[in-house]
C-alpha cells in the first residue's frame, strides 16, 4: 500500500521535473497525475490549491535541492573563483544530461506564471533570494564586505541565469561557459 506522503512526494517530485522542462501552462492536470503514478482524484487531496499550489510547492522544492547543491559547492571551494568554475560545471553538466532539457528549476516557471500567480511568484522570489543568500554569504565569507557582497552575489546569479537561458535556446554551453570565464575574472580582480 502507497503512504499519503509518498504519493504526494512523488507527486511534488513530477511536478518540479515537469515545470523545469516544460513550465507552468503546458503541463496538465492529467499529465501531472499519471507521471507522478497517482489517482486522478489525488491531485485537489494533497493540494487543495490545485496546480497553482502544487506548483508553488514544487518551486520550493526546486531551490531547496538547488541551494543546498550550490551550498556545497561553495562550501568545499577553496575560493571564489574556483566556486563559481565549479557551480558552472555543474549546471553545464545538467543541460548537457537532460540534453537542454533542464535549465534553471525557477526561471522556466517564473517566466511562465510568476506574473500571474502570487504564490507561485513568491515561491520563485524565495527561491532566488535563497541562491542569492548563499552566494553573498560565501562571498562576505571570503572576506567582501556584506554590501560588495550582496551586490556581487546579485550580478553572479543573473549572469548565470542569462547564460542558463541562452544555453538552453542555443543548446551549447558556450554561452554558459563565457558567463564563468568574465565572473571568474571579475571575482580574480576582486580578491587580489
Amino acid at each position: 500500500m502507497v503512504r499519503r506522503t509518498d504519493t504526494r512526494q512523488r507527486m511534488l517530485d513530477t511536478a518540479a521535473d515537469l515545470f523545469q522542462t516544460q513550465g507552468y501552462h503546458a503541463t496538465g492536470l492529467t499529465q501531472l497525475t499519471t507521471a507522478g503514478g497517482a489517482p486522478k482524484g489525488s491531485l485537489y487531496f494533497h493540494f487543495p490549491g490545485g496546480k497553482e499550489q502544487l506548483a508553488a510547492e514544487a518551486v520550493q522544492l526546486s531551490s531547496e535541492r538547488t541551494g543546498e547543491l550550490l551550498s556545497a559547492i561553495v562550501r568545499d571551494a577553496p575560493d571564489a573563483p574556483t566556486a563559481i568554475d565549479r557551480a558552472v560545471d555543474a549546471l553545464a553538466s545538467f543541460l548537457t544530461g537532460s540534453d537542454f532539457q533542464r535549465g534553471c528549476p525557477l526561471a522556466t516557471v517564473a517566466l511562465d506564471a510568476a506574473a500571474a500567480s502570487e504564490p507561485i511568484r513568491e515561491a520563485c522570489a524565495d527561491g532566488y533570494s535563497y541562491w542569492h543568500g548563499v552566494l553573498a554569504d560565501y562571498l562576505a565569507g571570503q572576506g567582501l564586505s556584506p554590501e560588495r557582497a550582496d551586490e556581487l552575489a546579485t550580478v553572479v546569479l543573473a549572469a548565470v541565469e542569462g547564460g542558463l537561458l541562452l544555453a538552453r535556446t542555443r543548446r551549447d554551453v558556450a554561452p554558459l561557459r563565457a558567463v564563468a570565464a568574465h565572473l571568474h575574472a571579475t571575482l580574480d580582480r576582486e580578491f587580489s
